[in-house]
Order: C-alpha cells, then sequence, then structure tokens
C-alpha cells in the first residue's frame, strides 16, 4: 500500500479500539466524510492493513476457562517438520495464537481449554504424541491483565 497519511492512521486507531462506530461516529472523529471513511477503511483492508476483523469473547462465558501459554521445542528444525506442526496448530481450535520464535523454544502458544482434562488431552495428541517435540513446558494463566491485538499507531508521523 501507498504512504499511509494522517487520516489512514487516525482511522486504525479508532478501529482497532472499536470497529462498530458508524461512518459518521468515524467522520466526525477524522474529519472527513462518512462515505471517505469508508473508501479509505475499504482500500486499508483490500491492502492487507487491516488483516482481520473480530469480536474478542471471554472464554468464561462460553465455557473455556482456562487459558495456558506454552513454550513448545521441536527435535529438528528441518522445514518440513516446522511447517507440519504451524499447519497442526493453524488447523487446532484451542489455540488461540502461535508464533514462531527466536531463543530457546521454537513456538509459543496461548491455549485455551475448557478444564485441565481437556488440556492434558490436548498435550497427548499435540506434544507427547509428536516424535518432533523436544519439550514443552506450560503456564497457567491466573488474569488476563490486557487482552489486545492492537498495533501502536504513531499519529504525529
Amino acid at each position: 500500500m501507498s504512504q499511509m497519511d494522517e487520516f489512514d492512521r487516525k482511522l486504525l486507531a479508532l478501529v482497532q479500539s472499536d470497529n462498530r462506530q458508524s461512518a459518521d461516529a468515524l467522520a466526525e472523529a477524522v474529519g472527513l466524510s462518512p462515505s471517505a471513511c469508508m473508501r479509505r477503511l475499504r482500500r486499508l483492508r483490500e491492502s492487507g492493513v487491516i488483516e482481520s476483523e473480530v469480536a474478542v469473547v471471554a472464554p468464561h462465558a462460553v465455557g473455556w476457562p482456562l487459558m495456558m501459554v506454552v513454550e513448545v521445542t521441536l527435535e529438528r528444525e528441518r522445514p518440513d517438520l516446522m511447517d507440519d506442526f504451524k499447519r497442526s496448530m493453524r488447523a487446532t481450535p484451542e489455540v488461540m495464537l502461535c508464533l514462531y520464535v527466536t531463543g530457546d523454544t521454537d513456538f509459543v502458544l496461548l491455549v485455551t481449554a475448557k478444564s485441565m482434562r481437556d488440556y492434558e488431552d490436548f498435550t497427548r495428541r499435540f506434544f507427547f504424541d509428536n516424535p518432533n517435540v523436544r519439550r514443552f513446558r506450560t503456564s497457567v494463566v491466573m488474569d488476563r491483565v490486557k487482552m489486545s491485538l492492537a498495533v501502536p499507531i504513531d499519529l504525529g508521523a
């Protein structure tokens, strides 16, 4: 996408905090017409700047009260084995986030579960039964202090 201007950055900051704002509300906040705001948002979506628009659901409200941060280290770092692991994580609903990282571990996961028994079943399926997983370490989340995928937008640029 070509260079973003001040209006694009303002729109991005606004929709990251609440993507249900009306065109009129966005227009008033940004200083453009509602139709201009909608055209800019469409361009930001089509160009991939806005990758996705989602609702953040309270896990406990839908029966998934547990959340774990899991560090996974693979046995071998062959591209085909890495791709297999990535593919399996993308296809697994319990995996809320999967990051391929540098350092002592290969992946950091955010996993949700209905119970510790369900999480144990998950670990058996994806870690213990996978000969390419060397080790994994789990930390149970005690409190979601902040839950966001918002990227800081520099409004002064």
